[in-house]
């Protein structure tokens, strides 16, 4: 279904699992790649990947999000956190490899 999408979005959990360059491998050419998650790495390197957008989480108060972490709290529960999204650069490449 990749090949066909008009947008694909791609968790970050692909990285983990090593599949990301497949999944970017089959998207079509000029339709927005989504890389989503809070594990989502906010890395201007996968915008020379393909990727449109990065939508993620980073660490706004390292003790509350500590505080949240060491009394079980889910990524939804946890304080802390800020969820932020990228944008590739309008300048930047816009033919996957």
């Amino acid at each position: 279904m990749i090949p066909t999408a008009d947008i694909v979005a791609i968790t970050a959990s692909a990285l983990l699992n090593h599949t990301l360059d497949g999944l970017l491998a089959l998207c079509p050419p000029g339709a927005p790649v989504l890389v989503i998650g809070p594990s989502t790495p906010l890395s201007p390197v996968l915008f020379d990947r393909g990727v449109s957008l990065l939508a993620g989480a980073e660490v706004a108060d390292e003790a509350a999000l500590l505080r949240s972490i060491t009394q079980g709290a889910a990524f939804p529960q946890a304080e802390g956190v800020r969820r932020v999204t990228w944008a590739r650069p309008a300048a930047g490449p816009a033919a996957r490899r």
